[in-house]
């Protein structure tokens, strides 16, 4: 019911780029001139803001300075005048993660699912809406240092677009993109993979998820085919049933110097 908002970035690395937008009042087809947004404020990074029961808006944010990789939260309450922001999310266990996807959980909590260099997908949630976020934990599933999304299907369930693979001893902080699966969860916490979306080897693998779901019901899938083709898949997430994974976890039996900490992908919270 209102404009379009373009989200994006601008620098010559994740480390030192800026947050910009751009808005659209006739649905896409001219744009107004771009808008620098304030300074410690980047926008989403790689996924979707969310709109809260309240009718402010929550943008999944990162950055890769320095301080290394920490997940943070923007909030504006005014439809994009005004922004606050929320974090960094604490790691006792030194994860460093980026690109998060919200959630929405029973009980009026929030989730964020993220990408790691630890070889396993982290998780943060909230009981205040966002506000401030618990400590940054491991889920059981792998990550090869690669890009997720997720979203909130209309009949509760969390949807999740992940390579199921992880780190190697020859390859500590990152692994091999393919293949692309879907998992899913009741909770947020305990997923169950069933699909998967390519899983042939290739160069590049297939990376950089993202998943909407549509009016209808079905939910989109799009995805880097190989570094060479963008690849759109749609599911009936009413069709989904659990399955073993095709490709177990594989976790590295001994890091190299310097590398990030390995987390065991299947123990429990």
């Amino acid at each position: 019911d209102g404009p379009l908002f373009l989200f994006y970035k601008v620098g010559p690395h994740p480390s030192k780029w800026w947050g910009l937008y751009r808005v659209s009042k006739d649905g896409g087809i001219t744009w107004e001139l771009p808008v620098t947004l304030p300074s410690g404020v980047l926008g989403p990074i790689k996924n979707k803001p969310v709109v809260l029961a309240d009718g402010s808006w929550l943008s999944p944010s990162s950055t890769e300075g320095e301080a290394g990789w920490q997940l943070h939260f923007e909030r504006s309450r005014d439809g994009g005048k005004t922004w606050e922001l929320h974090g960094p999310v604490p790691s006792k266990l030194g994860i460093g993660a980026i690109q998060p996807s919200l959630l929405f959980l029973p009980g009026n909590r929030l989730a964020a699912v993220s990408r790691t260099r630890n070889g396993v997908l982290a998780t943060t949630w909230s009981d205040d809406n966002g506000t401030t976020w618990k400590e940054l934990l491991p889920l059981g599933l792998p990550c090869p240092n690669s890009g997720t999304d997720a979203v909130t299907l209309a009949d509760g369930r969390q949807l999740l677009v992940y390579n199921h693979s992880a780190t190697t001893y020859d390859r500590p902080t990152k692994g091999v993109r393919y293949p692309i699966d879907v998992a899913v969860s009741d909770d947020g916490l305990n997923w169950r993979h069933v699909l998967t979306l390519d899983a042939k080897p290739c160069d590049a693998g297939y990376a950089y998820p993202s998943v909407i779901q549509a009016a209808d019901g079905l939910v989109h899938i799009s995805y880097t085919w190989d570094r060479k083709r963008i690849k759109h898949v749609v599911v009936d997430p009413a069709l989904l049933e659990p399955r073993p994974a095709d490709l177990a976890p594989r976790v590295p039996a001994k890091p190299s110097p310097g590398a990030p900490k390995p987390i065991d992908p299947t123990q429990e919270l």
